[in-house]
């Protein structure tokens, strides 16, 4: 009964503080706009830099770093007060990945904006950064070499999101030392916010097909 309790709360605190879109917010803030009608329409970080500029920009990537980190950290304290774990030695890391995966699903439909977000990746990329650092930085360098080739922010995002399981195996069996049991079942965990994060992509994947997708460039608004 005790897990079940967890959990629940997990999922729904991790939702809630995925829905707090830090695009949005902080675009209505500073602009009085709403980041949905511009540009791509996306409320993610690319869309707000290409629209309004870096000032706006880096408050969304503090602000959707910060939610992640905070679902993970909150739903870590939750787990452990309750004594529930699984895993060796009873870990609550395995609550990260529920925390990560219903703070991207609160990001791309948020209760508080009509369920219309955007589409995760750096609320994901921060529920790495507290659950395995290692693999954050294996993401962020395929991220980083593939948008240095290609230009195209959607494409890094995909394929990041495509690596992830694989990288969280590999550092779960290489820099933790874990039985290949328990590597295996995190880097299960780790695909249903690898999917999300894919499917998001869906217009950007067809428009990488089409030749029309809008490569990266800091020439942004001020």
């Amino acid at each position: 009964m005790k897990f079940i309790i967890a959990i629940a709360l997990s999922v729904v605190i991790s939702y809630l503080l995925g829905s707090c879109n830090s695009a949005i917010i902080f675009v209505r803030l500073l602009k009085g706009e709403d980041i949905r009608n511009f540009g791509s329409k996306n409320a993610g970080l690319t869309n707000t830099l290409r629209c309004f500029g870096k000032f706006p920009a880096l408050l969304t990537l503090i602000g959707d770093l910060s939610k992640g980190i905070i679902a993970v950290i909150i739903c870590r304290v939750i787990c452990s007060l309750m004594d529930v774990g699984m895993g060796p030695d009873n870990s609550t890391h395995f609550i990260g990945y529920i925390a990560g995966f219903f703070a991207i699903i609160g990001h791309v439909f948020p209760l508080y904006y009509g369920f219309k977000g955007g589409k995760g990746v750096l609320v994901g990329a921060s529920v790495f950064l507290v659950i395995d650092p290692p693999a954050f930085l294996g993401l962020i360098l395929i991220f980083a070499i593939v948008l240095a080739l290609s230009k195209y922010v959607s494409l890094a995002s995909i394929t990041g999101a495509f690596f992830n399981p694989f990288v969280t195996l590999v550092m779960q069996l290489f820099i933790y030392d874990q039985p290949l049991k328990y590597a295996v079942i995190y880097a299960l965990m780790a695909v249903p916010s690898s999917v999300a994060v894919i499917l998001m992509h869906h217009s950007n994947i067809r428009r990488l097909i089409n030749g029309n997708e809008n490569k990266f460039s800091f020439g942004s608004k001020k």
